[in-house]
């Protein structure tokens, strides 16, 4: 059975919006109508679907207000689209603000459309820390009918921050197996200007204190292997001060900043290594992207990342803010060509559990759940 789905996401760069965004396109391509209702186009969303229909909240900029008022909107346009557009079920990321104005807009509506909340991290993880932002965490949650959380850990963090009594069903993120293959592009090496010899470290992130970019390019410094080769790959609040701290630490000639992509699976698959050192991660997409192509990867105990990398056998996990540990597990990868091999088949192979036509059908059984009690 297909249903009209709303998507609610935050169309940015990050875990929660390529997982909405790529969510909403393999359920448009299973015959479902979906509702795209955020503040601009997800920037995957990249191409023309006739199932999908994107519909931007525009927020008026009122002299009285002090700050846009956002939520509102957001929870007006979502009361249209349910009366306009009929929607079976809305899907929110993130319990603030989604979850909450979900609710606001289905009582706008004056209808009973069920709502899932899929958590993050942030919202648990970050807002959760504030007391004065737990009630309405909780209001979101309790108004929802369904709620989902990427991870394990994330699950037993909202447990213990938020409630107890609340039932949280793990549905792990997912990739799309048609792009994240091992498969080279020869030309693309070249274009960074690195050569056969090169051993390529890759770091993706939206350069926030939190991934501590800073400690990755400790832990690069610190690696004894020669030719190598850093990628950070992205943008964010940090980006100023990691350059600076590249030229400090006169490492200009190894890293390479490659700015925002779009499309990383080319990026990942002409690099050996890819190192993520996160203080916190719900999850970790771009752990299980790389696994899928093919590269290792040496990461932090945070959250849900040894739910995606199995230590020693796929990848390394190493303790959070342990620089010298995550160097030399990144040294034994790049100069260990067996044990790189092991990982890497082991990792294609695991991968495999994250494909996602299973994890998306679980989506699809959630919404008929929820639907038809």
């Amino acid at each position: 059975m297909t249903y009209r789905i709303g998507i609610l996401c935050y169309p940015s760069v990050g875990g929660s919006g390529i997982l909405a965004t790529e969510l909403g396109m393999k359920l448009a391509d299973r015959g479902h109508d979906v509702h795209f209702i955020t503040s601009s186009m997800p920037f995957r969303l990249n191409a023309y679907h006739p199932n999908i229909t994107f519909h931007q909240v525009e927020i008026n900029q009122y002299s009285v207000f002090r700050y846009p008022p956002y939520d509102m909107t957001l929870s007006a346009k979502i009361a249209s689209v349910i009366q306009s557009f009929g929607l079976d079920v809305i899907h929110a990321h993130y319990a603030v603000p989604h979850a909450v104005c979900a609710a606001l807009g289905r009582e706008m509506a004056g209808v009973k459309t069920p709502i899932v909340s899929t958590l993050h991290g942030t919202d648990i993880t970050v807002l959760g820390e504030d007391e004065e932002l737990k009630p309405a965490i909780l209001y979101g949650l309790r108004q929802s009918n369904a709620i989902t959380a990427v991870s394990h850990s994330l699950k037993r963090e909202t447990e213990e921050r938020i409630a107890g009594d609340l039932p949280i069903q793990v549905i792990h993120n997912f990739i799309d197996e048609s792009v994240y293959t091992p498969q080279i592009d020869p030309t693309l090496r070249e274009r960074y200007g690195l050569t056969a010899d090169d051993r390529v470290v890759i770091h993706i992130s939206n350069f926030r204190p939190v991934k501590r970019v800073d400690l990755v390019l400790e832990a690069f410094d610190k690696m004894e292997v020669p030719h190598k080769k850093l990628l950070l790959v992205g943008d964010g609040p940090l980006m100023g001060a990691m350059r600076r701290l590249v030229a400090e630490m006169g490492l200009e000639d190894d890293v390479i900043f490659a700015g925002k992509q779009e499309q990383v699976a080319a990026l990942l698959s002409i690099s050996d290594v890819h190192v993520l050192l996160s203080d916190k991660e719900a999850f970790g997409l771009v752990a299980l992207e790389a696994m899928a192509t093919g590269v290792p990867s040496v990461v932090s105990d945070a959250g849900g990342l040894p739910e995606v990398i199995t230590d020693g056998e796929d990848g390394f996990v190493v303790p959070r803010g342990e620089a010298t540990i995550a160097a030399l597990a990144m040294q034994r990868i790049l100069t260990d060509t067996v044990l790189q091999e092991r990982f890497r088949q082991n990792g294609l192979e695991k991968s495999k559990r994250f494909a996602s036509q299973d994890i998306v059908t679980q989506y699809e059984r959630l919404y008929e759940q929820v639907v038809t009690s």
